[in-house]
């Protein structure tokens, strides 16, 4: 039923949705792996700063998506044009990321 209503009527992952479902598990599980390996490196290279940015932007667009009926990828421009008019955003993100940084490193007040 899933498949039908959010795969196959939309025309959209038909390759995916016609694949058995160990098929689409062991798809599911290397991009699980190769994502976790991803922002493993992310973080070694870039910190993770950078990385909780990228997850909670990630998040942002996906709930914008969900919340206004588009795909992801025009939820991500949405966002990306609303934050480039709003400064503010940034900041809150910013902030937020420092507040998770200091409740993992155990000072959060």
């Amino acid at each position: 039923m899933v498949e039908k209503i959010h795969m196959k009527e939309r025309l959209m992952g038909l390759q995916f949705s016609i694949k058995s479902r160990e098929a689409k598990d062991r798809y599911i599980d290397a991009n699980i792996k190769n994502i976790i390996s991803e922002l493993s490196i992310e973080i070694k290279n870039f910190g993770i700063e950078i990385v909780l940015r990228k997850l909670l932007l990630s998040l942002m667009s996906v709930q914008l998506a969900q919340n206004i009926g588009v795909d992801h990828h025009a939820a991500t421009e949405e966002l990306y044009y609303y934050m480039k008019k709003n400064e503010d955003t940034s900041i809150i993100i910013l902030e937020f990321i420092d507040k998770i940084i200091k409740i993992n490193n155990g000072n959060y007040s």
